[in-house]
């Protein structure tokens, strides 16, 4: 790469900010320029749901890097600029007000819109989503104010402002089209294992239930269930689940399906363009398939990753999928990828809040997740790199070390 070109980062997040940085890491010399729509310099979003939803946590600890750190290395921020074109065949981004930029290589990190309902009401006052920082001020401001939240959707963002919520002494009602939360993920066992910590804090579980329409004069004051139901509150949040932001590709005539399609190496289907973070559908070496996650230690690794290769390392990621999560007094770490359907066997007491998921494939671990029992995660991701066959005894037995069972596994 040369000292005097330009590498361009389209996209102000967690992801592209750690590019960023990761390019002067390496020491490239050339000009750096990182474009972001949002007003704000780069953030990063775990907190959105939990702390500093809650008012718990200060809004400066919310971003990436300290005020100063862009300028200090020489890596241009441009917020409040949208990005509205892409040309990979002359290396051009166009930016909104019509500036055209020249790149070497270009990273994506554009990250993922919430989806919404396409139902009646959707678009009355009150019924929001939660995904950039000014939606978080704007649902902590209004839930300062409310009494009876609704919280459409279990996955993880709506678990997690349900949990919230109800810690900050609303009423919360968690409404879920699976017969539990994160049903989809970890499937019903665990599910219920979620619904039950819900249930004991006090918040009105709605299983099996689809949303029909939101109802109010001015502003949101029902949620009409199908089949008749309603369920009076004075806010709504959606948390339905996102979907990757690829209308620049797309636009620009890169492959797309599920997100960005990249390779191993984070790269594009036009040479020098790069996708990383939510809304990268990459390769992966180590499950040999595409694999798209959207989750906060992904944005991470993902960037840095591809600001290497943007220099030319062609390196492939391969990290392992992880991710966690905050509900009440129960934390979670979950590290790599299980599908429906794969045997799960559990370590320890579910009942006390106390325990280790394993989900297995053809008698290997695939993924785990650790509940409230911590300093095993490294544990867990070497049983899942070894691929090798696993004692089920063994594996759901505490009093046998975690590390014993991943060093057997490793010396086969």
């Amino acid at each position: 790469m040369s000292e005097g070109g330009t590498m361009v980062i389209v996209g102000a997040s967690l992801t592209g900010a750690k590019a960023a940085e990761t390019l002067r890491e390496e020491g490239y010399g050339g000009r750096v320029v990182l474009i972001g729509e949002e007003s704000v310099r780069p953030y990063v979003r775990p907190p959105l749901s939990k702390d500093y939803l809650r008012g718990e946590t200060d809004r400066e600890k919310v971003f990436v890097h300290a005020p100063g750190f862009y300028e200090e290395h020489d890596i241009e921020l441009i917020t409040g600029g949208p990005v509205t074109a892409l040309a990979p065949g002359t290396r051009e981004v166009v930016i909104g007000g019509g500036q055209a930029l020249r790149y070497e290589a270009i990273l994506l990190s554009t990250g993922a819109w919430p989806r919404r309902l396409p139902i009646p009401g959707a678009e009355l006052d009150g019924v929001l989503t939660l995904r950039t920082l000014g939606d978080c001020d704007h649902l902590r401001e209004r839930l300062a104010a409310a009494e009876r939240l609704v919280v459409v959707g279990a996955g993880w963002i709506g678990s997690e402002v349900a949990a919230s919520a109800r810690q900050m002494g609303l009423e919360v009602s968690l409404v879920e089209q699976g017969q539990v939360p994160l049903e989809r993920v970890l499937g019903h066992e665990l599910g219920a294992f979620y619904r039950d910590v819900h249930l004991d804090h006090g918040v009105r579980f709605i299983g099996g239930a689809a949303v029909e329409a939101f109802e109010g004069d001015d502003a949101v004051g029902r949620v009409r269930l199908c089949g008749g139901d309603a369920i009076v509150c004075d806010l709504v949040l959606v948390g339905v689940g996102v979907a990757p932001r690829t209308e620049l590709a797309q636009a620009a005539g890169l492959d797309v399906d599920n997100g960005v399609l990249v390779d191993a190496t984070l790269e594009a289907s036009a040479p020098g363009v790069f996708a990383a973070g939510d809304v990268a559908n990459a390769e992966h070496p180590f499950f040999g398939r595409r694999v798209r996650v959207e989750h906060w230690a992904n944005a991470l690794n993902q960037g840095p990753a591809a600001a290497r290769n943007m220099l030319g390392a062609g390196t492939p990621y391969d990290r392992l999928p992880y991710f966690y999560s905050d509900q009440y007094d129960v934390g979670m770490e979950y590290s790599g990828l299980a599908d429906a359907g794969d045997e799960l066997v559990i370590r320890g007491n579910m009942a006390a809040r106390e325990f280790v998921a394993f989900w297995l494939s053809e008698g290997r671990v695939v993924a785990g997740m650790n509940v409230n029992v911590w300093d095993v995660n490294d544990a867990v991701q070497a049983l899942i790199r070894s691929r090798a066959p696993v004692d089920r005894a063994a594996l759901a037995d505490p009093d046998v070390a975690l590390e014993s069972l991943a060093e057997a596994s490793r010396a086969e």
